[in-house]
C-alpha cells in the first residue's frame, strides 16, 4: 500500500510531461499526491472497517470511496468515476479503466490466501470497474502483492501472470520510445508489471515503470505496491512519502500500518 503511495508520488509530476528515462530526481519538490493514493487509502479503510468479515466489503468500499474522495475533488478522477463518486444512486459502469488496479494492493496485503485475495480484489472492483478486463486487471495486480508478501520469488510470479492474466511478450526497452498515455487496464498493468519483474529493488522498479511515459502515476502506484510488498520499502522513501500528504491521509495511512503492516516480512520500521 504505501509503496503504491510513493509510486503515484513519484510518477505525478510526469502524468502530462512523460520522461523516458530512469534518471530522474525521484522525489521533487513539485510532486504531489493524486486519486491513486486517495482510492489506494480508502480501499484500506473499507478492509480495515471489515474486521476480517468481508461479506459487507463491496458496500463499504463504496462508502470509503465516496467519504474519503469527495474530500479531493481536485486530485484528479476520471470523468466516469468523477460522476460515480457524486452520484446519489453510484452503479457499477462497466469500466475497463486502470483505476481498478492502482487502488487494489492492500487487498494482497490483507488476504490470508491466493484465493481470498481474489475474492477480495473482485468485491472492491466490481463496485465500478466491473468489466472483465477492468476486474482482470485488479485481481492480477492484487495477486502479485500476495505472492510477493508470501515469498514467492520474482520468476515463480512472472509465470504465474504470463499463465493466468497476461502475455508479457516485450521488454521496457522495446515499448520506451512508442509507449503513449493510456488508461485501460489491459495497456497499462501488463507494462507496470514488467517494470518490477525487470527491477533490480524497490526504486528501481519505480523508475522503470515512469521511464517508459503513459498515465506514470498509475503506472508507478501498481508497480510501486508489487515491489513494495516484495523488496520492501527503504525508511527514508516512507518517511519522504509522508511529507507529502495531509493530516487527513496520513492519519488514515498510518491506522492501516499499524493494523497490517507489522505482519509483512519485509515491513518498514
Amino acid at each position: 500500500m504505501l509503496g503504491a503511495i510513493i509510486g503515484d508520488i513519484v510518477g505525478s509530476r510526469f502524468e502530462w510531461n512523460n520522461f523516458k528515462s530512469k534518471e530522474f530526481e525521484f522525489f521533487a519538490k513539485n510532486c504531489f499526491f493524486t486519486d491513486d493514493t486517495v482510492m489506494t487509502i480508502a480501499i484500506g479503510q473499507a478492509l480495515l472497517a471489515c474486521d476480517g468479515q468481508y461479506d459487507r466489503l463491496g458496500p463499504r468500499a463504496v462508502k470509503a470511496m465516496r467519504e474519503i474522495g469527495q474530500n479531493y475533488p481536485l486530485c484528479g478522477y476520471g470523468g466516469r468515476f468523477r460522476t460515480w463518486l457524486y452520484s446519489k444512486d453510484p452503479q457499477p459502469y462497466n469500466s475497463f479503466g486502470n483505476g481498478a488496479a492502482m487502488r487494489v494492493s492492500p487487498c494482497g496485503l490483507v488476504a490470508k490466501s491466493l484465493e481470498e485475495t481474489k475474492l477480495l480484489a473482485r468485491l472492491v472492483t466490481e463496485v465500478t470497474h466491473n468489466h472483465p478486463e477492468g476486474l482482470k486487471g485488479a485481481e492480477a495486480t492484487a495477486t502479485c502483492v500476495f505472492l510477493a508478501k508470501t515469498g514467492w520469488d520474482k520468476l515463480a510470479i512472472y509465470d504465474y501472470v504470463r499463465q493466468n492474466y497476461y502475455p508479457l511478450d516485450f521488454d521496457l526497452d522495446s515499448i520506451r520510445l512508442t509507449y503513449k498515455f493510456n488508461e485501460t487496464c489491459q495497456e497499462t498493468v501488463p507494462q507496470a508489471l514488467e517494470a518490477f519483474f525487470e527491477s533490480q529493488s524497490f526504486e528501481d522498479a519505480i523508475r522503470g515503470a515512469i521511464s517508459i511515459g503513459g498515465d506514470s502515476d498509475t503506472l508507478g502506484a501498481i508497480t510501486g505496491g508489487v515491489a513494495g510488498a516484495y523488496y520492501g520499502i527503504p525508511k527514508d522513501f516512507a518517511q519522504t512519502a509522508m511529507t507529502y500528504l495531509d493530516d487527513q491521509l496520513t492519519k488514515l495511512l498510518y491506522y492501516f500500518v499499524s493494523v497490517y503492516i507489522p505482519k509483512l516480512p519485509n515491513a518498514p520500521e
